[in-house]
């Protein structure tokens, strides 16, 4: 009866995930108003929205649930869009999408349901939530190949208060069980793939729309030209694809970025990514605009991740100046980027994280 009394609006994609979570509501009894949210696609991409919406309708329809649609055009192209294109040209990779987590589904989503009367949200997000001793606990998918806790850093005990995870007690190939038991067509839909919302797109195709990339150099560890590329702006380190090699060496090992100088228009590449030079010290890094929706002992042991689906390394954290901390790593790190999150663990829950710097 309480459930019945509460009102939750699901995120719907269209995809499996989020239906299966507006499913696994309903029949827990909650009041499920099904959400579709409209962001910004640039003219120049296929515009795949509409089919998305419609794709959500249905699923909604198959419900029997109420289907809105949320407008968040202006905040996504503001907030997620044109600070991915400023970050890429100041040299940094950003991770859009911890961006439209951030402002997109639990900033303009959380607080328009709000606004309408909803006692929560609900995404089709691979995480759990757990409230323990009155705080709420960010935990891990319980898939560990499908857990996305990584990219929900950045919410708050305020946020989380209002937020549910149907999906993240569930295995993926149980999620698309349930939706073919329910009758539900995204039982058999691919996941989609690429940036938040922007669908599959090259990135660098993308950024060649608001970015003038000029043909630069691209330089051996001993500094050597040996290619071209086609703007160092565009490559993010660890990457291996997208520069041209003109002057092939004794052997055919991949290539990956170790280094880049923005002003130079020059890329680096060695088949080591330990040759890579850009940091001297690669066990400290500094993270900044950190956010940690549970308390942090400064100087404990804790785990990290400096990219998606990366298995946690020991660390130990040191508190900065104005939301900025220190990561202090067991071992060498050699493959992170300024821009990129990293992500703090406790076991299983998720403590908070940065960006770094």
């Amino acid at each position: 009866m309480k459930n019945e009394q509460q009102t939750v609006f699901v995120g719907v994609s269209g995809g499996v995930d989020s239906s299966v979570a507006a499913l696994l509501l309903k029949q827990q009894g909650y009041n499920v108003v099904g959400a579709f949210i409209k962001t910004w696609q640039p003219d120049f991409i296929e515009c795949t929205w509409r089919e998305e919406r419609r794709d959500a309708m249905r699923v909604c329809a198959h419900l029997d649930i109420p289907f809105i649609t949320i407008d968040a055009e202006k905040e996504y192209k503001e907030k997620v869009g044109e600070y991915m294109i400023e970050e890429y040209r100041k040299g940094r990779t950003p991770n859009p999408d911890v961006m439209c987590n951030k402002e997109v589904k639990f900033g303009v989503f959380l607080q328009k349901a709000r606004e309408l009367g909803a006692d929560f949200i609900a995404t089709g997000h691979y995480a759990r939530r757990r409230e323990e001793s009155d705080q709420m606990q960010l935990l891990k998918g319980i898939d560990t190949k499908k857990d996305q806790s990584y990219f929900l850093w950045t919410l708050t005990q305020g946020q989380l208060a209002y937020i549910l995870f149907p999906i993240g007690d569930l295995p993926k190939n149980h999620v698309r069980k349930l939706a073919k038991e329910s009758g539900l067509f995204t039982s058999e839909k691919k996941d989609s793939q690429g940036v938040c919302f922007l669908g599959e797109i090259d990135m660098k195709e993308f950024l060649s729309h608001y970015i003038n990339p000029a043909q630069g150099h691209v330089l051996n560890i001993f500094g050597e030209v040996i290619g071209k590329h086609n703007g160092a702006l565009l490559f993010t380190y660890g990457e291996r694809h997208g520069f041209e090699i003109t002057q092939k060496g004794s052997d055919d090992k991949a290539l990956y970025v170790v280094d880049k100088n923005i002003r130079n228009n020059t890329i680096t590449v060695s088949s080591n990514l330990s040759d890579r030079k850009t940091f001297d010290n690669v066990q400290e890094i500094q993270i900044e605009q950190t956010v940690w929706n549970h308390p942090i002992e400064f100087g404990k042991k804790y785990s990290a991740s400096l990219r998606y689906n990366q298995e946690p390394v020991e660390c130990t954290i040191q508190r900065g100046q104005h939301n900025t901390a220190m990561v202090t790593f067991k071992d060498n790190q050699d493959t992170f980027s300024p821009g990129q999150s990293i992500v703090v663990y406790k076991g299983e829950q998720c403590v908070g994280g940065g960006i770094i710097v």
